[in-house]
């Protein structure tokens, strides 16, 4: 069971700069700036990195690394590491081509896969034992380039899945914050019943 009172941190991956904001890949800073509007965060900038803190009902922070994708474990570790965020208590949110659009996995652990954010979170941190939270964008045509197309810009068919999407991944990674990743799991993961 997870600790209710533990600080958290929750890193929403992507690229940094205007081009890279509305792409795919950049579905994790998407989540984390939606967490920071509704409890009107002020984000500050600390070399590598931009983040946030909640003081309340939970405490936590949020991160968006401001290096490129694949040297993200640099920012996230020295953080995590400057504020004693155990491993358990940080969140990872991150795209995943493996799954629809619209579908998410939370994870206690588990291997970094083919994706060259989290590889570089592992990598720094050196375990893969913390929680992520992955964000199905699917995988496109399959006669696109894969490393294109997760770097393109959302159709404006998927806008209206995309922003219900976008407040769902939010509304889990704050539960994240107040319960632990347990019954983020229990309620998210596809076959767990849908939230109220």
């Amino acid at each position: 069971m997870d600790p209710p009172n533990a600080v958290k941190l929750i890193v929403g991956l992507g690229n940094p700069g205007r081009e890279y904001r509305e792409t795919r890949h950049n579905v994790g800073f998407m989540v984390v700036d939606e967490i920071a509007r509704r409890h009107n965060l002020h984000w500050r900038t600390d070399s590598d990195l931009s983040y946030a803190k909640n003081f309340g009902g939970p405490e936590f922070f949020v991160v968006k690394p401001e290096t490129f994708m694949n040297r993200s474990g640099f920012a996230v570790s020295r953080f995590a590491d400057y504020h004693h965020i155990e491993r358990a208590d940080l969140l990872v949110v991150v795209d995943e081509v493996d799954l629809p659009l619209g579908r998410m996995r939370a994870r206690q652990r588990g291997s970094a896969g083919t994706h060259n954010g989290l590889k570089s979170v592992v990598e720094q941190l050196g375990t893969s034992e913390f929680p992520r939270l992955r964000l199905g964008i699917g995988r496109g045509d399959s006669q696109r380039d894969l490393a294109d197309y997760v770097l393109s810009r959302f159709e404006p068919g998927d806008v209206p899945v995309l922003e219900e999407f976008i407040t769902r991944a939010a509304d889990a990674a704050e539960m994240f914050a107040a319960d632990g990743i347990d019954k983020v799991m229990n309620t998210y993961n596809p076959g767990a019943a849908d939230p109220d």
